[in-house]
């Protein structure tokens, strides 16, 4: 398979940059990378937390950033407006399709409820092939150490298929994660659909 090449990826990352330093500076190093490699940026439009840190990364090194956010949070002065663009949509479910259809690959950095809440929608849609896009969680400092165990947990359990359990590639380094997306194999539907 030739690697994918990518024009833009969507980073899902937390409002907060966390307890640990080494969160920001995967999100600097994150953003570092996109550039060196002519990637732009899709991300949920904040200004704070990682989701600050890795949008002002990128434009600060001449990157392409492309922010999503509702209304209501701009509203919040949480939205950031020094960007490429900055697209502000009337709820969250729009948010979340700009973001899928602006980008060609998801990463999850660190983050909390919405983070996860992301990942696992478009994860679930590239199991429905509702898109071909590799995902991958850059995991920081073991955060995402229990995600990837309960994932293999539910495969054992049989609530995952085996198939499907490397949809989402996980790396400790952002150039490594970038690798593994680019030479991801994302499975057909009809080859795990149970038939009557």
């Amino acid at each position: 398979m030739n690697p994918r090449k990518f024009r833009r990826i969507c980073v899902f990352c937390g409002s907060n940059v966390g307890g640990h330093p080494a969160y920001a500076q995967a999100a600097a190093s994150l953003g570092a990378l996109l550039v060196r490699d002519n990637i732009g940026l899709v991300y949920g439009g904040g200004k704070i937390g990682l989701m600050g840190v890795i949008a002002n990364e990128v434009m600060q090194r001449g990157g392409q950033v492309y922010g999503v956010i509702p209304e209501r949070l701009k509203a919040l002065e949480v939205g950031h407006d020094n960007l490429t663009e900055l697209f502000v949509v009337d709820s969250m479910h729009a948010r979340k399709a700009m973001m899928a259809n602006l980008s060609d690959a998801f990463i999850a950095m660190p983050g909390g409820w919405g983070t996860l809440e992301e990942l696992f929608e478009v994860t679930t849609w590239t199991q429905l092939n509702y898109h071909k896009k590799p995902i991958g969680v850059l995991n920081v400092n073991g955060y995402y150490d229990k995600l990837i165990d309960w994932a293999d947990h539910a495969v054992d359990a049989g609530f995952i298929r085996a198939i499907h359990r490397p949809i989402i590639a996980s790396d400790s380094d952002p150039e490594a994660l970038l690798e593994k997306l680019r030479l991801a194999e994302i499975p057909e539907l009809g080859r795990w659909i149970e038939k009557p």
